[in-house]
């Protein structure tokens, strides 16, 4: 069993941040689970486009209010608590925070924690950092 505290989490090198967001990664690869596990925070008049080419990622909203827009097809969606968004076309997508937005978020492949966002707002494929 695998049991972890956010509040003790998130001043560790588990947090990975830059000005604009924080994600507190709960579970990562090495913990075996097969998926990773994120609490990530969207500082509210940020804007973010990402393409996750080589992962799956589902979101749900706990707090805060802002939109996705699928950038292939223009649709826009409204975020705010209880809304749940799964990029299972690895969907290139911008999301705004109009509020500081808190998700849950979850990966497929898991990330490692060493991943960055890469100039497509992609991640490198998992297998790709092991080498």
């Amino acid at each position: 069993m695998i049991v972890r505290d956010f509040n003790k989490l998130k001043d560790t090198n588990r947090a990975v941040s830059d000005a604009q967001w924080t994600s507190v990664r709960m579970l990562l690869a090495d913990d075996g689970m097969g998926f990773s596990f994120h609490i990530t925070t969207l500082k509210a008049g940020s804007e973010h486009t990402f393409h996750y080419k080589h992962h799956f990622e589902s979101v749900y909203c706990m707090s805060g209010r802002g939109e996705i827009t699928d950038l292939t097809s223009g649709e826009r969606f409204a975020i705010h608590p209880g809304v749940m968004y799964a990029l299972d076309q690895h969907d290139h997508h911008t999301l705004r925070a109009d509020e500081d937005l808190v998700m849950a978020c979850c990966f497929n492949p898991p990330v490692t924690g060493t991943e960055v966002h890469r100039e497509d707002g992609s991640y490198a494929p998992a297998d790709a950092l092991a080498s």
